[in-house]
Formats: structure tokens, sequence, C-alpha cells
């Protein structure tokens, strides 16, 4: 989800099915391709986790062996897998993520404009975890990005906080 909210009001939002979902399936598909060899969606998700990244931070190559189904000879097998090959795995995702949010940014009043410069992008979901995005979309955009303190829960507990208070909920507008 990508949204510009002001004055308790949603004025931009586009719903894309990139999370995490599709990133995994996009690191088989890689992982299909490169090695000719199938994994399932939990290995998919392990190396998603522990060394996916949307930039390469630092000098150090992180790297995590992986095993799976050989497709041309059915044995299992096993192979090292690197935060490069992943974040070649992410492109596509990341890419959609990226042009998502330009869309967002083009479609926002230009009144606005000046509080998302002093603002920047507030990022919450399991997605945001990703490493680096954080740095991609401040790249791109030129806007600062902020990932909330927790982001897997930031959403529920928003809901929550709004459900305890109904009489706010009758203040937002949705267009």
């Amino acid at each position: 989800e990508v949204a510009i909210i002001s004055l308790k009001g949603v004025v931009f939002s586009r719903s894309i099915r990139v999370a995490g979902d599709a990133m995994d399936e996009a690191i088989q598909n890689y992982i299909k391709r490169r090695y000719n060899m199938l994994i399932g969606e939990r290995t998919a998700e392990q190396l998603k986790i522990g060394i996916g990244c949307a930039k390469v931070s630092d000098d150090s190559i992180l790297a995590m062996e992986i095993k799976g189904r050989d497709l041309v000879q059915g044995v299992p097998k096993a192979v090292e897998v690197t935060q490069d090959e992943i974040r070649d795995a992410l492109i596509e995702p990341i890419n959609q993520i990226l042009e998502t949010i330009r869309i967002a940014l083009e479609k926002t009043p230009p009144e606005l404009a000046s509080d998302i410069v002093d603002r920047g992008i507030t990022m919450t979901g399991g997605g945001s975890l990703l490493r680096g995005l954080d740095r991609v979309i401040s790249e791109e955009t030129g806007l600062p990005v902020t990932l909330v303190e927790d982001p897997l829960s930031a959403v529920v507990m928003g809901s929550g906080a709004v459900l305890d208070q109904l009489d706010l909920l009758k203040d937002v507008m949705l267009q």
C-alpha cells in the first residue's frame, strides 16, 4: 500500500500486489533459472530474511547455503547463494514499489509537497524490513525515509488505537 494522508484524509492511495510473498516468488524463480533448482516458499523466505537486500551496504558478502531439488537429475542438491544474487532476484518487485511511490508523489497536490519534503516517507509492514530498501527509496525520491519502530505491528496497532476511539474514525475521509 502506498498512500498520501493529510488532515485526517487519504489524498491518494494505490495498492500493488508486491509484498513478501511476491518477493519470495521472485527468489524462487531466480533460483530456478540460475541453478536449475526448485526451492520451497520457506527457503525463499529464509533467503529474503537472512541475506535479502535492496542495496548492499558494506564490503562483506553475505551468503547462505540452500537445499532444493535439482530439476535436471531430480535429486536433492545444495548451493551457496550470495546477497548480490538475492538483490538481483528482487529488482523487479523493488522497481514496482518505486514506480508506485513515484506515481503517488506525482499525484500529490502541490500544497502538500512541502509537508512531504519536510516529513518524508514513513515505511511500515514486513516488506519495509528488507535491508537497504529505505536507502533505495530515499535515493530515488530525494526524500527522507523513516522506518517505524515496529513495522510488523504498526498497522494493526494503529487500527486498534482507532477502534479504541471510534469518534476519531468519523472524522476520517476516504476519497
